[in-house]
């Protein structure tokens, strides 16, 4: 009788939630499940093969054709490189190596003094709102933030006595959540999505050319809304819904708030140096973005876009380099000046003891990549992007609605293809130009697509760091699992598609600038 009453007094909110916990949470193990994903498309791939679509793939301008994924050429294609597939997965190369620097900051204790001296000056009602933001910022260093700042929003909430999947959810919203949000500094993302969205409208119109900081008022802007959405929902309704979820990890290693010891102190002081040395000669490297040899090459440079910032550029690709370093050097310093690191060994200790925390990770990872490959290869993802698009189209909805349209066909399309680009460059090429036609710029149909996009990047299992997410709940609370996951974060998604199609809405009812150089309505040249 009491836990009727209990489950009553949670709230129809809570009572969904839980029940989408329970149902993902049956799913099998997420490395199984993407297994059984790719046998499902390779069946898929085979029952649609022998069928003629009539839907045309804008990337290649020929109409889509299923590949079939069981015929011989096509298995032995697959079995040929499934080593090749797994090694070269981005997100595996990316959390591994950023992972050996943070590995070593936190085995010599550098990690937990840092914050446990930060903790004891910022308030804790700013927490939740400070690690948004900073999980917005992140995209600066492309995808960074995953294998940063989500793992560590779970330990400051720890250290500050909060529940760490409430700091998980919290850093995943603004690091995936807030992905086409910026925070006054544009992401390699803009120019990449501009050069993309400026081919599509070409196809129209060969005169249109697009600025690659297009959406950056609106972006900028939306900063601050998910700032806000994120800290309503993670204090009003995530972390409530948290009270009764037991933290069972090994919290041996986890932060606490005991006072800095005197060799703590001078750790700090001295690793607090050596990060300043290393960023200052990162800075000296670049001071001269001409002749840098951290710039993009000219021909690889979009207009009105800085050669640093471009996804060309050795600065752009070297970011999970830097972070490496970046960790690893004060990670060391605060060892040796604390006395907590002896000898070398210790170092590669460190090391070890971070990789040896990944192996599950890797196990998701490589049936993760394999899945993502045959995907990509069998065409599917495509031909449900451009049938959406298409539907969109066949509607004849008010512009409006349109645009409400293409910011949930976007959406729902993240459900199915993971890259952000890979959507656009499919879904682009025909909305921007039949937006075109109803005197819609690029610029605003961007827009559009990128609220979509990022909403629901943090509830779709395709996403290649979401396995890495799950993993980091598990530290906390052993029995996570792929329905943990999506019940933290479907109310943000569910808030960030509502309430950010509507401050799109709104920037376009009150006519406020999109962005440089950017348009709402477009006027054929004459």
């Amino acid at each position: 009788m009491s836990e009727q009453i209990a489950a009553k007094e949670t709230g129809w909110m809570n009572r969904a939630l839980n029940t989408i916990e329970v149902v993902g949470n049956k799913l099998p193990d997420p490395a199984v499940l993407f297994a059984l994903l790719m046998g499902i498309v390779w069946l898929l791939s085979w029952l649609f093969s022998g069928v003629s679509f009539s839907e045309i793939n804008p990337r290649t301008g020929e109409t889509i054709q299923i590949i079939n994924l069981l015929s011989g050429d096509a298995l032995t294609n697959f079995t040929s490189n499934i080593v090749n597939t797994f090694v070269t997965f981005p997100p595996l190369g990316v959390v591994l190596v950023a992972m050996l620097g943070l590995g070593v900051a936190e085995y010599t204790g550098f990690i937990n003094a840092g914050l446990r001296s930060i903790l004891n000056v910022t308030p804790r009602m700013l927490l939740t709102p400070v690690l948004i933001a900073v999980g917005v910022l992140s995209h600066v260093a492309v995808d960074a933030g995953y294998v940063l700042v989500v793992p560590l929003g779970a330990v400051i909430f720890y250290a500050a006595g909060r529940h760490p999947l409430a700091g998980i959810a919290a850093a995943f919203a603004g690091v995936s959540g807030g992905f086409s949000a910026t925070f006054f500094l544009p992401s390699s993302l803009d120019p990449l999505l501009a050069g993309l969205t400026q081919t599509s409208a070409q196809i129209l119109d060969p005169t249109v050319t697009v600025n690659p900081l297009n959406n950056y008022f609106f972006t900028t802007a939306s900063t601050f809304l998910i700032i806000l959405i994120g800290w309503f929902l993670t204090d009003k309704v995530i972390e409530p819904r948290l009270k009764s979820t037991k933290v069972d990890g090994d919290t041996s290693q986890m932060v606490s708030m005991d006072a800095l010891k005197p060799n703590e102190i001078r750790g700090l002081r001295a690793a607090g140096l050596s990060m300043f040395a290393v960023v200052a000669l990162l800075v000296l490297s670049i001071v001269v973005p001409e002749t840098t040899p951290w710039a993009a090459k000219p021909d690889d440079v979009l207009p009105g876009v800085s050669p640093l910032l471009t996804a060309a550029a050795p600065l752009m690709k070297s970011i999970v380099t830097i972070i490496f370093v970046f960790f690893l050097v004060p990670g060391i310093v605060y060892g040796y000046v604390s006395g907590s690191v002896k000898t070398h060994r210790d170092v590669i200790k460190g090391m070890s003891h971070a990789m040896s925390g990944m192996g599950y990770y890797i196990v998701m990872a490589f049936f993760c990549a394999l899945f993502l490959y045959a995907f990509a290869q069998s065409n599917l993802g495509v031909l449900l992007a451009v049938k959406g698009a298409n539907a969109l189209k066949a509607m004849g909805l008010p512009l409006a609605m349109t645009l409400v349209g293409i910011v949930f066909l976007s959406g729902l399309v993240n459900l199915v293809v993971g890259s952000a680009s890979a959507k656009w460059a499919l879904i682009g090429a025909i909305m921007v130009p039949m937006l075109m036609e109803l005197g819609i710029s690029p610029d605003l149909t961007q827009a559009a697509y990128r609220v979509g996009d990022s909403s629901t990047n943090i509830i779709t299992p395709l996403l290649p760091y979401f396995p890495l997410i799950v993993v980091f709940c598990q530290k906390y609370v052993k029995n996570s699992g792929i329905g943990t996951l999506v019940a933290l974060m479907l109310p943000y998604s569910i808030a960030m598609l509502v309430l950010w199609t509507a401050f799109l809405l709104g920037f376009w009812a009150l006519d406020i600038p999109l962005g440089l150089g950017a348009t709402y309505d477009y006027v054929p040249a004459r």
